[in-house]
């Protein structure tokens, strides 16, 4: 009697586990917000920006940190 249940019994609890767990990854899925995603947009440095909010015309300031294997410059 027990041996011709277990398999009814089994293949229900594992159709029950199955629809549960796509269950929670459903509400998983749901919860991910794709407005996060900043792929394409461009952010501006704040320090680029001038008291109006637009691009600065300022020549800026660079510095370049050079390696051990890289041969140093000399401003002769």
């Amino acid at each position: 009697m027990l041996n011709s249940l277990f398999p009814l019994i089994y293949g229900t609890v594992f159709v029950l586990l199955l629809w549960q767990a796509f269950k929670v990854m459903g509400q998983g899925f749901k919860a991910a917000n794709p407005d996060k995603d900043r792929t394409g947009k461009v952010t501006v440095h704040p320090e680029l920006l001038d008291q109006d909010g637009r691009l600065t015309d300022e020549d800026l300031l660079t510095v370049r940190f050079s390696g051990d294997q890289e041969p140093s410059e000399n401003a002769d």
